[in-house]
């Protein structure tokens, strides 16, 4: 029965997670003809983490099932960025996260906060050029493998951080749902049965699912601690809902 866990429920639960997680804030953000409250920081962090994972397979030779999870989860992140992109509302700050506190800071060169689209378009194709350009030159290194796996999954591991510094900051959970938290932890155990039975999972997958479990540990005592209710001194709290794998 485990063993047929292993090989094929778990597979199945990373393949289609991108879907999953994903589908629901993508047609919200569809019927509601507007992102507000979306942090583009999501689809950013999620499409560096994809294309570099999916460079890392060819010199990794990981599970094959987390290589088609990785190229689906472009797909859906490329999909998510669209529409976040084009319900807009006018004057929104594309990076306003979770919880509601100031905006951040401007970025160097307005780095991910432009208006216009086509940066973000040209971003991107400009880093999966320079990926494939540093894999024809480097590609044979062993060095340069690990590197780039454990950069890979270190910018995945990266996600769940603005909430835990959102909430802290508010002293509240309001807008984070418990049902996103209860997807995520349901998640991490997936993963860490899977990464830990499973035989061509690397040393970076494991560390990733371990930090990735810490945070949504630490998310769950903010939930606990903190509760749902308005954050502190009264400031309205835009809702995102985020998915992940």
């Amino acid at each position: 029965m485990f063993s047929w866990f292993v090989n094929f429920v778990a597979p199945l639960f990373i393949v289609t997670s991108p879907i999953t997680s994903y589908a629901d804030q993508i047609r919200s953000i569809h019927v509601n003809k507007s992102s507000q409250g979306f942090s583009l920081d999501t689809p950013l962090i999620m499409l560096v983490a994809s294309v570099l994972r999916s460079f890392y397979w060819l010199g990794s030779r990981y599970e094959t099932s987390l290589l088609i999870q990785s190229l689906i989860m472009i797909l859906i992140q490329l999909l998510l960025l669209k529409v976040a992109l084009d319900h807009r509302p006018p004057h929104a700050h594309p990076a306003t996260p979770l919880s509601s506190v100031p905006p951040p800071p401007p970025r160097p060169y307005h780095f991910w906060q432009w208006r216009p689209q086509k940066p973000y378009w040209d971003f991107l194709l400009l880093f999966t050029l320079g990926t494939f350009t540093l894999q024809l030159l480097l590609g044979s290194s062993a060095t340069y493998t690990a590197l780039q796996g454990f950069l890979a999954l270190g910018v995945e591991a990266t996600l769940p951080i603005p909430q835990v510094l959102q909430n802290y900051r508010a002293k509240s959970c309001h807008g984070f749902r418990f049902s996103v938290l209860a997807s995520w932890v349901l998640g991490d155990v997936m993963k860490q049965v899977f990464f830990f039975s499973a035989e061509r999972i690397s040393l970076q997958f494991k560390l990733c699912a371990g930090f990735q479990m810490a945070m949504d540990l630490v998310l769950g005592w903010q939930f606990w601690s903190y509760g749902n209710g308005e954050a502190r001194e009264g400031k309205a709290v835009e809702k995102l809902e985020m998915g992940r794998f």
